[in-house]
C-alpha cells in the first residue's frame, strides 16, 4: 500500500487525506498545532467545493448543517443594492446553491471520516527531502517515509520555502481585515458592502449566528486598541444591519489579520515527491471567497491523478499542470476585485458602483454568469 503524509490538518489537508485513503492510500496527518478547532470564522462553499466535498463523502452532511445563502449581492454604505442574485438561481444554473456554514463545522466534519489514528497533533515537520519523500520531525529525529508528501502547511508554508527558495512569498495584498461570528437572530440574506476604501460582509449562518466579515485600506502592521472601537468607527454609520451586529459583538470575539496573497505565481505545484495544495500552493485574496474551495479541488484532483497515473512523477505532474491551469485566472480575478476594493477616490468610487449599478439592473443572471469561470467545475 502507497503510503502519503500530509502537512497540514485544514481544510485542504483533511480533504486530501480523505481523498488519498478513499484511493487507497495509508495517510499519517501531521498538525503542528495541540487541537484542530480553527479560531472563529464563517465560510461560503460554492458549488464547485461541494463537488470536491461529494468525492470524500462530506457534501451531503455540509449541505445539511448549512445555511443556504439566500437572497445575496453587492450595497452601498446607505444600503442601496448595486446588485442582487438568488439562491435558486444559483442552484439551478450551478446545480448548487452557496452554502455557508462555521468554519470549525467543516473541520470536525472532515476529521471525523479521516482513518482511526491518521491524525497526529503537535507534530511539527523539520524538514522534507523530495526526492525521497523523507518527513523528519524535531526532538527526536523520528522520520516517516513516505510515497507521497502533501504539503498543506498554508500561506507561509516552510515547504515551499525549501522548494522555491529563490520566490518571493507572500505579498500584502494592501488591506487589513475583520472577522466575528455575532449572534443577532433574524438576519437574513447575504450582503456585501462596497465603500471608499473599505468593505463590510454580512453573511448568516445557522442558528441566528451571523459571520461578519470587513477590510479596510491601510498600511501592514496597525492595531487598534480595541478592534471592536475600530469597526464601530469604521462602520457603524452603515445600513442595517451592520450597526446591530456591531452592538452585538463580543469585543474579544473580533479577529484582524493583514491579507497576503502569492502575487508571483509558483514555477509548479510540485518537486519530487512532495505537493502543494491550497495556500501553500496559490493563497489568494478572499475577495471571490475561494480560497478553501480550491484548496478542497485541489485535494480532490490530487488524489485522482497521483492515483490513476502508471508513475508518481507523472501523477504530480498532471495535478502541477492542471490545478496551475484552473487556479491562476482565479487567483488573478480575486487579486483584481481587491484593489477595486481599495480605491477612496470619490470619482473613481462613483464610476466603479455606477458600473456594477448598470450590470445589476440586467438582472440576476449577469452576476451570476461572472461566476461561471470559477462554478462550472466538476473533479
Amino acid at each position: 500500500m502507497s503510503r502519503a503524509v500530509v502537512i497540514g490538518a485544514g481544510i485542504g489537508g483533511l480533504t486530501a487525506a480523505l481523498a488519498l485513503a478513499g484511493k487507497g492510500w495509508s495517510v499519517t496527518v501531521l498538525e503542528q498545532a495541540a487541537s484542530i478547532e480553527p479560531v472563529g470564522a464563517g465560510l461560503a462553499i460554492a458549488p464547485n467545493a461541494l463537488k470536491a466535498l461529494d468525492v470524500v463523502g462530506a457534501g451531503d452532511e455540509v449541505r445539511k448543517l448549512s445555511a443556504i445563502q439566500g437572497r445575496s449581492g453587492i450595497r452601498v454604505p446607505d444600503g442601496r443594492w448595486l446588485s442582487q442574485t438568488t439562491a435558486e438561481a444559483a442552484a439551478a444554473r450551478y446545480g448548487d446553491p452557496i452554502v455557508l456554514l462555521t468554519r470549525s463545522a467543516l473541520v470536525g466534519i472532515l476529521a471525523e471520516r479521516l482513518p482511526r489514528g491518521a491524525l497526529r497533533l503537535n507534530a511539527r515537520v523539520e524538514s522534507v527531502d523530495p526526492a525521497t519523500g523523507r518527513v523528519t520531525l524535531p526532538g527526536t529525529a523520528e522520520t516517516i517515509d513516505a510515497d507521497l508528501v502533501v504539503a498543506a502547511d498554508g500561506i507561509w508554508s516552510r515547504v515551499r520555502t525549501a522548494l522555491f527558495p529563490r520566490h518571493p512569498g507572500p505579498a500584502y495584498a494592501g488591506v487589513t481585515s475583520w472577522r466575528a461570528i455575532v449572534s443577532l437572530p433574524g438576519v437574513t440574506g447575504a450582503s456585501e458592502t462596497w465603500g471608499k476604501g473599505l468593505i463590510f460582509g454580512v453573511t448568516p449562518l445557522a442558528g441566528g449566528q451571523v459571520y461578519c466579515y470587513a477590510t479596510a485600506t491601510v498600511p501592514a502592521g496597525l492595531r487598534a486598541a480595541d478592534e471592536k472601537d475600530e469597526l464601530v468607527r469604521l462602520f457603524g454609520g452603515w445600513h442595517d444591519p451592520i450597526p446591530a451586529l456591531l452592538a452585538a459583538a463580543d469585543p474579544a470575539a473580533v479577529l484582524r489579520h493583514d491579507i497576503y496573497c502569492l502575487d508571483t505565481p509558483l514555477p509548479a505545484f510540485h518537486a519530487g515527491r512532495v505537493a502543494l495544495l491550497g495556500d501553500a500552493a496559490h493563497a489568494m485574496t478572499p475577495n471571490l471567497g475561494q480560497g478553501a474551495c480550491q484548496a478542497m479541488e485541489d485535494a480532490v484532483v490530487l488524489a485522482e491523478r497521483v492515483s490513476s497515473h502508471a508513475g508518481l512523477a507523472s501523477g504530480l505532474a498532471a495535478y502541477s499542470r492542471e490545478r496551475f491551469a484552473r487556479t491562476l485566472p482565479i487567483v488573478r480575478r480575486s487579486r483584481t476585485i481587491c484593489r477595486l476594493t481599495r480605491w477612496r477616490n470619490p470619482l473613481a468610487v462613483a464610476l466603479r458602483d455606477g458600473a456594477m449599478r448598470a450590470a445589476g439592473r440586467l438582472g440576476p443572471n449577469v452576476a451570476l454568469r461572472q461566476g461561471d469561470q470559477v462554478f462550472v467545475w466538476s473533479p
